[in-house]
């Protein structure tokens, strides 16, 4: 049995896709409670998925089978259930362009299990469409800019004292040197947003809505968990699905790997693609229920553009086209994969076997072919395979100041380890500071240094890195990016000409510069966050080749594209020297002063 309801927006579907197409929102919209899921592994390496809940006054078991979508155009979703009025019961959602705007056609399609369900099928159904018809009217005003929030929801309940509780936290925030007075904004998030907002919060989807930059609002979350008002956790992303399996609430407690029950595989850790901080509310804030409104869905994993579920030797056709750049093409399910670099035009079909998935010839210029040799129901998808940039992942993080500022007890568990396959590391030290001791005395030396470690480390935050330690008077800094270490490089050297010109006991100091980046090894050190391996060492020996008020890069981080730009115009020399610890000379360019 089928209902269907049908609008017109003038909206292109582009605009439409992620908003309509966001089935956890629109579930806790309308009232739905959230639900986990049971995950079972089978013999032939898929997982049985089953659910329990309530819905309408019925008590529901199902299994639930996994959704299929076409980005931008069409999902469905059905579960069949073993308990309840209905043996299945499902959405189907089509986009269409027309002319500048949109149709959006919505079906419930359901099959009677029990009398109840043949009888009032229609009428729950007709409820359920309503339900969603007011969801969709008001979520496509919000999308034009005519309402503040996307749906109306009943305010949630806090615990007692909770609102007092955020109102003292904000004001705290405020007082934070990392607040950037951003603690009421958050406050009144983490009061009345949506819950399906709050359990995963990313900082970076945050200052997109708050309309600052993303450092900001970092620093400003992380003040939050000090002041009380959010909690943390490092999750370990399953490298497949990229869904949290794994959460800790301290860095030490992370393990080096874990295992996807929606995958059925093991995973291991790495702290620059799938481990990720998030944020959510305090329990005496806002306590969360477990569970999600919807865990499945096509906004819950946006890599995905295409996913469709094939019953054993079904063969289907899909009228996609995808962008270039690189894809995989797998199942859910444990087994081979197949890597594609998409130059555009045509894409290769997919072929499901009992070992994975192989890639086809290119058919038709806008379809991609479809086909289940494997004697089991498979879903198959093809994914992007370029990792989401909302994510904040423990690489950026611990090259953050305000992270070491704030958490410096944030280590790594004794003995473990991290490798990280980029860091920008930029090694400091302050030439003419013995003659300055020498000159003004110990008191007023100490001073003068102690305002250049103070400037040095403001310039670092200020280019989203973070001091790592201070050795005498020089200083080693990280950076996620070698642009950003340039960048500081460059206003440090700007910034000590203005700092000596303004006193005159010191107008002799200057700062050697060096920056290098490569891969390393995060490890512990005297109870805090370091860095070892040769890119530590090269970045270090660089900084001695330095000679004051000029910076030393290495060809790395010269070479960078993002790097590059920034030279234009300034005077360079290549040079090439013999350093300790390495077996070759090594070649660097000089940025003279």
């Amino acid at each position: 049995m089928r209902q269907t309801w049908t609008w017109h927006f003038d909206l292109p579907p582009q605009r439409l896709w992620p908003v309509l197409a966001d089935t956890n929102r629109f579930n806790e919209a309308m009232g739905l409670p959230p639900y986990a899921l049971e995950e079972t592994p089978q013999p032939n390496g898929t997982v049985l998925r089953r659910g329990r809940g309530k819905a309408a006054g019925f008590t529901l078991e199902w299994e639930e089978k996994p959704y299929e979508w076409i980005h931008g155009r069409h999902f469905r979703q059905f579960r069949l259930f073993s308990k309840g009025p209905f043996k299945s019961f499902g959405p189907v959602f089509d986009l269409e362009p027309e002319g500048e705007g949109s149709k959006v056609t919505y079906a419930l399609e359901w099959e009677p299990l029990t009398i109840v369900g043949r009888v009032f099928g229609k009428k729950l159904a007709k409820q359920a469409g309503a339900a969603i018809e007011k969801r969709v009217l008001t979520a496509v005003d919000f999308i034009k800019g005519g309402r503040p929030t996307m749906f109306d929801l009943p305010l949630p309940v806090l615990p007692e004292g909770g609102r007092a509780r955020a109102v003292a936290a904000a004001e705290q925030i405020d007082r934070s040197t990392y607040g950037n007075g951003l603690g009421a904004p958050i406050a009144d998030y983490v009061m009345n947003g949506m819950a399906s907002d709050l359990v995963h919060l990313r900082p970076k989807l945050l200052a997109r809505q708050l309309g600052v930059a993303p450092r900001p609002a970092i620093e400003a979350c992380l003040a939050s968990v000090k002041a009380g008002l959010l909690t943390m956790k490092w999750e370990l992303l399953c490298t497949n699905c990229r869904g949290s399996k794994l959460a800790a609430m301290a860095l030490s407690e992370l393990p080096r790997g874990a295992h996807c029950p929606s995958c059925n595989i093991d995973y291991d850790r790495d702290f620059e693609r799938n481990v990720e901080l998030s944020f959510s509310p305090a329990p005496t804030v806002r306590p969360l229920l477990e569970g999600g409104y919807c865990l499945s869905g096509p906004m819950s994993t946006p890599h995905v553009p295409v996913q469709i579920l094939l019953r054993p030797g079904e063969r289907r056709s899909v009228a996609l086209e995808l962008p270039p750049g690189s894809y995989r093409l797998r199942t859910q399910h444990p087994g081979a994969h197949a890597d594609v670099e998409h130059k555009g035009g045509a894409f290769p079909g997919l072929r499901v076997t009992a070992d994975g998935v192989e890639a086809t010839p290119v058919g038709a210029l806008d379809k991609i072919a479809f086909a289940n040799d494997a004697d089991f129901e498979a879903a198959v998808l093809v994914e992007d395979r370029t990792w989401t940039q909302e994510a904040l992942t423990a690489l950026e993080v611990v090259s953050l100041q305000a992270f070491r500022d704030m958490f410096s007890e944030a280590t790594l568990r004794p003995g473990d380890e991290a490798a990280v396959g980029q860091i920008a590391l930029l090694f400091s030290d302050l030439r003419g500071s013995t003659a300055l001791y020498e000159r003004v005395g110990d008191s007023m030396a100490y001073n003068i240094v102690r305002d250049h470690f103070a400037f040095l480390a403001a310039i670092v935050r200020d280019h989203d890195g973070a001091i790592v330690k201070t050795i005498g008077d020089a200083v080693m800094a990280s950076f996620g990016d070698p642009a950003d270490a340039v960048r500081a490089a460059l206003a440090m050297q700007r910034r000590i000409v203005e700092f000596n010109e303004a006193h005159e006991n010191h107008r002799d100091l200057s700062i050697k510069l060096g920056v290098h980046s490569g891969s390393s090894i995060m490890v512990s050190l005297n109870e805090r966050l370091d860095y070892f391996g040769s890119t530590v060492n090269m970045a270090a020996r660089l900084q001695g080749q330095s000679q004051g008020e000029d910076i030393v890069l290495s060809r790395a981080v010269a070479d960078d594209p993002a790097v590059k730009p920034l030279l234009e115009g300034l005077e360079a020399r290549e040079e090439s020297v013999a350093l300790k610890g390495f077996d070759r000379p090594v070649s660097f360019v000089r940025l003279l002063p």
